[in-house]
């Protein structure tokens, strides 16, 4: 039996959940889970249909990006994972999809604004997209600096990924983390129900105005906050 069984179900089920929840088509995107004892984390093998996906097909890499078990090759985007697990050590999954409105967004080169409490209820922020790649940068290690976009994303905005856990990469599509695989798809969806939203909000009326602070910080707080009363003990 594999010493790496469970943390290959973890990260099964939650890409199975991407097609569940209408995030993906055909064979795109991704979920990982990481174990930070053993050093490892687990992705979905490039290019699967989630049809045809089975536990045992998950394969588990390294921080290095080494193959550690497994005889498929793993997702394209690997090196990404694996550079945010190796610069932000609270994360335990990443998502990555190319749902339609999150898509449209990062195409569009915009932030989602926060225009409503649905938002304020997940983050304060807007949800922040990281410009293009350079073009010397995309003909080098490509996947791996797509995750160093992402911390000079944040390091520039002075966003924290405790708090902000998704990002829209310029011209690409959504990436998304949290404690484990299964809250990374959760953002993964919530991060797609807000940029439609938004997308909404825009067509009904072009000058819609954000949402102002003290909205924002209620809804937030209520929910995350040093006082929360969201939810059951």
């Amino acid at each position: 039996m594999s010493a790496y069984k469970s943390l290959k179900e973890e990260c099964y089920e939650a890409n199975m959940q991407l097609p569940a929840l209408d995030l993906v088509v055909y064979t795109f995107g991704n979920v990982s889970a990481v174990d930070r004892q053993k050093g490892v984390f687990a992705i979905k093998p490039s290019g699967v249909p989630y049809e045809t996906l089975k536990p045992e097909d998950i394969v588990i890499v390294d921080f290095d990006n080494e193959v550690v078990e497994g005889s498929m090759r793993p997702s394209s985007d690997t090196k990404t994972h694996a550079f945010l697990y190796k610069k932000w050590m609270n994360i335990g999954g990443i998502s990555h999809t190319h749902a339609t409105y999150s898509v449209a967004w990062a195409q569009a080169q915009r932030d989602v604004p926060i225009f409503g409490t649905t938002h304020a209820d997940h983050l304060t922020s807007d949800i922040p997209c990281a410009p293009p790649m350079a073009d010397e940068l995309i003909a080098g290690d490509y996947e791996h600096m797509t995750g160093q976009q992402i911390l000079d994303c944040f390091a520039d905005k002075g966003l924290d990924p405790a708090e902000v856990e998704m990002v829209l990469i310029g011209n690409h599509g959504p990436f998304t983390w949290g404690k484990n695989a299964q809250k990374a798809v959760y953002n993964s969806k919530v991060l797609e129900e807000l940029a439609r939203m938004a997308y909404l909000t825009l067509q009904i009326n072009p000058e819609a105005p954000r949402l102002k602070e003290a909205l924002i910080k209620k809804h937030y707080e209520r929910k995350h906050g040093a006082k929360a009363y969201y939810g059951q003990e």
